[in-house]
């Protein structure tokens, strides 16, 4: 069997919709619009140039996640599997609808933001140091820790720029998880 992956980045277009299979697995699906732009020479403006509708299924540890974060109107990047459904409709009439079995769903962070929250703490190997992957969790009770003053004050690649001013191409500090004093 073939095996077409693809990433999409588009706009959730309808409500994500959860139910369960006969045999008790989750499933969501929705559907997400990918808008093509092309520069117009003669006019010297973009125009719109066609749109990609997408039917996503989600499936196993995807489902709560997905379930818990994306909403109609959000943008999303979508990375999966590629598969055409063909199906006959109420009318009688054979018709074709291109699906994406999902294995990512992430916010596209070139059209907004977004606040990560971790499941769950990962075990990690004995005597091995703290990292990024292995650090507390939210859900274990941790709590965000800005930079040090050194890093936050530092001028970077845009010294005009202030950091943490939330312009575009400039993030603010990076915030950092740490254990919260019970």
């Amino acid at each position: 069997m073939y095996e077409a992956m693809a990433t999409v980045a588009g706009t959730v277009v309808t409500h994500p919709a959860k139910r369960e299979l006969a045999n008790g697995e989750p499933v969501i699906t929705f559907r997400v619009a990918s808008n093509s732009r092309r520069f117009d020479q003669a006019s010297g403006e973009w125009v719109d140039n066609g749109t990609l509708f997408l039917t996503v299924s989600c499936w196993r540890r995807l489902v709560p996640g997905v379930h818990a974060s994306v909403r109609r109107g959000d943008p999303v990047l979508v990375h999966g599997q590629l598969r055409t459904h063909e199906y006959r409709a109420k009318d009688g009439v054979e018709r074709r609808d291109l699906e994406m079995r999902a294995v990512a769903i992430g916010p596209d962070l070139a059209r907004c933001t977004a606040a990560i929250s971790r499941r769950a703490e990962r075990p990690r190997p004995e005597g091995a140091e703290p990292d990024a992957v292995t650090e507390p969790m939210p859900e274990a009770g941790v709590a965000p820790r800005a930079l040090p003053e050194a890093a936050a004050a530092a001028p970077g690649p845009f010294p005009d720029r202030a950091a943490g001013s939330g312009t575009v191409g400039r993030p603010g500090p990076t915030r950092i998880a740490e254990p919260v004093d019970a």
